[in-house]
C-alpha cells in the first residue's frame, strides 16, 4: 500500500511555525532522509537554508537534497513500501527567496508535476491573499506586499503584490501574467475538482487564501486529485502545511511551553534579525525584568573577533550565574553593500559570531529563544550541530519550539524557540521568554 508523505524544503527554518510532532532535519544525507521518512508524523523539514545563500548556490544544494531524496524514495519503493510525496518548496510568507530557482530544480530533479502552486498565506502572521493580491496586514489594515519594507528587500526586493504580475517579474517573462491560473476565493471554496485534474504541463497556479478553513477546503481537494495520479508542487507560506497535515492540537499548550525548560534554569535569547518588527520587540524586551542587554558592535567582529567573543561569553556566563536571561544582539544600524555578494559576506560573518557565541553559553542553560529566520538555521546546524530535531509546538502563534535531542553533548532536550524576524506584535519577544521564566 502506498502512503503519503508531506517532504517540505524550507528554505529557513520558520516554515514549521503552524505545525508540530515532525522532524526538522539539518542535514540531508541518504540514511538521515530514511530516519524521516520512516518516522510516524505525516510531514518532515529539510532546512536547506538558501534563503541565506545566491542563487547558484541555492540551486546546487536543491539539486543535491533533490538527488538524494530521490535515492531514498527509490528504495522504499524497490522494498515493496512506495511513498507518494507532496513536495513543498516552503519560503517566505512576504515573497522574499529564490522563485523560481528552487521549484525549477525541484520540477527537474523529481518532476514531472501538472502544476505548481503559489500559496503564500500565513494567517497567524497577517498575511492573505485576495484577487490574486498578496497582503500583510498592518495595524489593521490590509497592505499590499510590494508597500512594505519586505519588497525592497536587498537581494529578493520585487514590484508586483499581484500574483500573476510577480511571476511574470521573477521569470523574466518566462511565464507571462496572463499563463498563470488565478484560483480565487470562490473557486478555493467551492468544487475545483474539475479545474485542478485538468491542469498540466507544471502550469503555474496562484492561490486566494484569507482563513485557515479556506486552505483547509481546498487542501482535500488538491489531495483528492493527487490521489487520482496528479502530481502538483507547492511554493508556499506555512498555512497550507497546517491544512495538508491534518494535525491535532498541540501536546502542551504555548501558555505551558515552561515545562520544557531544564531544571528551571534561566535560558539566553540571541538575536540576528534587522528587520523593523524585531527591533521593536527587542526594546519590549529589554524593559522585562531579569533581563541582561549585551549588544555585539558588528564592525569590531573583523578586527577584534576574538577579545569581542570572550567578554561576551564572559557577560552572558556571569549573567546566567545571577539567575537572570542575558539577551545578545546586534547593533541595529542597518547597512549598505555595494552588491549582493557583499551583504551576504557580511551576514554569514556576523552569523559565524553569533554561532560562536552560542556553542560557548552555559552548559546548565535552561532554553534558548533564537530571533531571525536565517539566524535560527545557523543555531540549529552549527551553533547546536542538530542533525535532527523535532518540532513540540508552537509558544506564539508563528513561533515554533524545537528540542534537543536527549543525547546532545553540551544542551541535552533544551528547548530552542524558532522565532521568525517579521513575526508577532511588539510584546511578542517579552511574551516568549516570560511563558519559559514562569
Amino acid at each position: 500500500m502506498t502512503q503519503t508523505k508531506i517532504i517540505v524544503l524550507d528554505d529557513d527554518p520558520t516554515g514549521s511555525q503552524t505545525v508540530h510532532s515532525c522532524l526538522l532535519l539539518t542535514r540531508w544525507d541518504i540514511a538521515t532522509l530514511n530516519e524521516a521518512l520512516a518516522d510516524s508524523s505525516p510531514l518532515f523539514f529539510v532546512l536547506t537554508n538558501t534563503r541565506g545563500m545566491d542563487a547558484e548556490r541555492a540551486a546546487e544544494l536543491t539539486h543535491e537534497v533533490c538527488r538524494n531524496l530521490r535515492v531514498a524514495l527509490d528504495s522504499w519503493a524497490k522494498a515493496g513500501r512506495p511513498i507518494n510525496p507532496i513536495l513543498v518548496s516552503r519560503s517566505d510568507s512576504t515573497l522574499r527567496g529564490h522563485y523560481p530557482v528552487e521549484t525549477d530544480v525541484i520540477a527537474e530533479e523529481l518532476g514531472p508535476f501538472n502544476a505548481h502552486f503559489l500559496v503564500p498565506a500565513f494567517f497567524e502572521g497577517g498575511r492573505i491573499t485576495r484577487d490574486s493580491v498578496h497582503y500583510l496586514m498592518v495595524d489593521g489594515v490590509p497592505t499590499p506586499v510590494h508597500e512594505t519594507e519586505f519588497a525592497r528587500d536587498s537581494v529578493f526586493g520585487y514590484r508586483h503584490s499581484y500574483l500573476p504580475d510577480y511571476v511574470e517579474e521573477k521569470t523574466q517573462g518566462r511565464i507571462k501574467a496572463a499563463e498563470v491560473e488565478r484560483f480565487l476565493l470562490a473557486d478555493v471554496r467551492g468544487d475545483a475538482h474539475h479545474r485542478l485534474m485538468a491542469l498540466q504541463g507544471n502550469v503555474c497556479c496562484a492561490v486566494d487564501a484569507e482563513t485557515q478553513v479556506d486552505l483547509d477546503h481546498f487542501a482535500g481537494q488538491l489531495k483528492q486529485a493527487a490521489s487520482q495520479g496528479k502530481r502538483y508542487l507547492f511554493r508556499s507560506g506555512a498555512s497550507l502545511l497546517t491544512a495538508l497535515a491534518k494535525l491535532p492540537a498541540q501536546p502542551v499548550a504555548p501558555e505551558a511551553m515552561a515545562a520544557y525548560v531544564r531544571d528551571g534554569k534561566p535560558g539566553a535569547v540571541v538575536i540576528g534579525s534587522h528587520v523593523k518588527k524585531t527591533t521593536q520587540q527587542l526594546a519590549q524586551l529589554l524593559k522585562v525584568d531579569g533581563v541582561v542587554p549585551l549588544e555585539i558592535d558588528v564592525d569590531r567582529i573583523a578586527s577584534e573577533r576574538d577579545a569581542l567573543l570572550a567578554n561576551v561569553l564572559a557577560q552572558a556566563a556571569a549573567a546566567h550565574a545571577d539567575g537572570k536571561t542575558p539577551v545578545i544582539f546586534t547593533s541595529r544600524i542597518e547597512r549598505t553593500f555595494a552588491d549582493q555578494a557583499a551583504r551576504l559576506a557580511f551576514g554569514e560573518r556576523v552569523s559565524a559570531f553569533l554561532m560562536a557565541v552560542v556553542q560557548g553559553l552555559p552548559a546548565s542553560l535552561g532554553f534558548l529563544i533564537s530571533k531571525g529566520g536565517i539566524t535560527s538555521n545557523d543555531v540549529l546546524s552549527v551553533g547546536l550541530a542538530l542533525r535532527t530535531s523535532r518540532v513540540l509546538g508552537q509558544i506564539l502563534p508563528g513561533c515554533s519550539v524545537v528540542r534537543c535531542p536527549h543525547e546532545h553533548p553540551r544542551y541535552p532536550d533544551m528547548p530552542v524557540v524558532i522565532f521568525p524576524g517579521n513575526v508577532g506584535g511588539e510584546d511578542a519577544l517579552a511574551v516568549a521568554l516570560q511563558r519559559l521564566t514562569v
